[in-house]
């Protein structure tokens, strides 16, 4: 730190870091041996863009875990809302800080509010310095031969392999020094970020926000579940994801711990190597979209690829609503919707599948299924879910050819071949043979009545007919002439 670090405590900005484990901020505002000042701010800077409704609900939990962590070590935690860069400026200003320390987000709004703030802050004597928390290599740092940034997954992948060298973490500290005076914070309940009137987040109680729920998140999955990875991520039936993403998101752990440990597993247990190789290829994927949000800010907005600004698509408003609800009349796009409005979260293999059924099937703009997931998923991200949103599209980087268009049944066959995901959420099925559980359409008047299924009462019929649709999907992509 500068000389002016030394002139007053130090403020720590807790945005997307919510830890005290190897958080290189909160480690160099401790090491400085003066004052600290843990800050977060509810940022309502119009560029920024806002979390949604479930995430919302996730940071409620994990501000609670932190404030909790901090008191442990002779802190607390200010909260302020509105315009960050000013409430930032401000609370420096008004507690005579020397500094101002925090970690580095990627998204264009982020870095354009946090280029200002250092620059106002420096102008006013204070000292400001930013670090890595959030990613395994910065998205600037690892380029192609050409020096340019990498387009396709897998050598990025390889790339980041290469990159990472041995991981040193810091710990937590044992105690952070109070300032003489405590700023005023505001009510973490005022807020209102748990929903009320209704509290639509009942089914949420499987997850538990915060630090320590992370971690142990992240042994459960390494001690019990990743033997079986490379086989039940592709599940919804079973529980075989690592369900890490959301914490991840808000930073209660960082990649760099998440690496390690996987690495420590499978020096314990080398039979983990092929299971860990896919698990740690996930992670690196977070990475390649984080690289290409750097590169390509509006990439919640735009078609990465802009042949695809061309493409038809349809407003679909019935199509949108059955699909929001769950009401398609295709049993696993059903329960993934159905999961996803209950718990917060969808099985990635099943987020493909529903993705892929609102573009291709109903050709509704990607940009529409990525603002509902964005506000109705735990771990909605600014790289991951457009990105994610637009590899299913076709329209994105190193993404999966539009005309790979996800036949529901046949995925539903494959991956859930006995039908328990499809029984848990769409339980007026749950009696049908699983011969027919992906296609009930297809089963015999007999079967259905058995099973107690009614085709248009009890669930809907399909809302689009599959080959049809493709075909519309198909003659829709002949437009873009790629």
């Amino acid at each position: 730190m500068s000389d002016a670090a030394h002139a007053g405590p130090v403020i720590v900005w807790f945005r997307r870091d919510l830890r005290l484990m190897d958080n290189p901020a909160l480690h160099a505002a401790a090491e400085s041996g003066r004052p600290v000042i843990p800050l977060h701010v509810l940022d309502e800077t119009p560029a920024v863009r806002a979390p949604g409704a479930a995430a919302l609900w996730w940071l409620d939990k994990s501000l609670r875990a932190l404030a909790t962590d901090l008191e442990a070590r002779g802190s607390r935690l200010i909260l302020r809302r509105g315009e960050a860069a000013a409430i930032v400026a401000d609370l420096a200003e008004s507690t005579g800080a020397g500094s101002v320390l925090w970690n580095r987000l990627y998204d264009g709004g982020a870095i354009a509010r946090d280029t200002a703030l250092k620059s106002a802050l420096k102008a006013r004597g204070v000292a400001a310095e930013s670090f890595n928390a959030g990613l395994l290599s910065e998205p600037w740092m690892l380029k192609t031969k050409t020096g340019e940034p990498y387009k396709v997954f897998t050598p990025h992948l390889k790339a980041l392999r290469g990159s990472i060298g041995d991981v040193t973490l810091h710990r937590a500290p044992d105690r952070l020094a109070p300032p003489s005076h405590w700023p005023v914070s505001d009510n973490l309940d005022g807020w209102a970020l748990h929903p009320t009137r209704p509290d639509w987040s009942g089914g949420f109680d499987d997850w538990t926000p915060g630090e320590a729920g992370a971690h142990a998140r992240l042994h459960t999955f390494l001690d019990d579940e990743l033997a079986d990875y490379s086989r039940a991520r592709d599940a919804p039936g079973s529980e075989g994801s690592s369900r890490l993403s959301a914490h991840l998101h808000w930073g209660e752990i960082g990649p760099r711990q998440v690496w390690r440990a996987a690495e420590a597993a499978v020096h314990r247990h080398p039979h983990l190597q092929s299971a860990a190789d896919k698990f740690l290829a996930e992670l690196a994927w977070r990475e390649f979209n984080h690289q290409i949000l750097f590169h390509h800010p509006d990439l919640a907005t735009a078609n990465y690829k802009p042949a695809f600004d061309r493409f038809p698509w349809s407003e679909g408003r019935k199509g949108l609503a059955a699909w929001k609800r769950g009401q398609t009349g295709y049993p696993m796009v059903d329960a993934g919707m159905r999961q996803l409005w209950t718990t917060g979260f969808m099985h990635n293999r099943v987020r493909m599948i529903a993705a892929s059924f609102l573009i291709k099937h109903l050709l509704i703009d990607w940009r529409i299924g990525e603002r509902w997931f964005w506000d109705t998923l735990v771990d909605a991200d600014e790289a991951n879910n457009p990105a994610n949103w637009q590899w299913v599209a076709g329209s994105g980087a190193d993404a999966s050819p539009f005309f790979r268009i996800f036949s529901p049944m046949g995925q539903g066959e494959r991956f859930d071949a006995d039908g328990a995901y499809v029984r848990r959420w769409v339980p007026e099925l749950a009696r049908l043979d699983a011969r027919y559980i992906h296609a009930p359409w297809t089963a015999p008047d007999a079967a259905l009545a058995e099973a107690g299924v009614a085709l248009g009462e009890t669930y809907p019929r399909p809302i689009v007919d599959h080959p049809v649709a493709r075909e519309r999907a198909l003659e829709a992509f002949k437009h873009l002439r790629i």
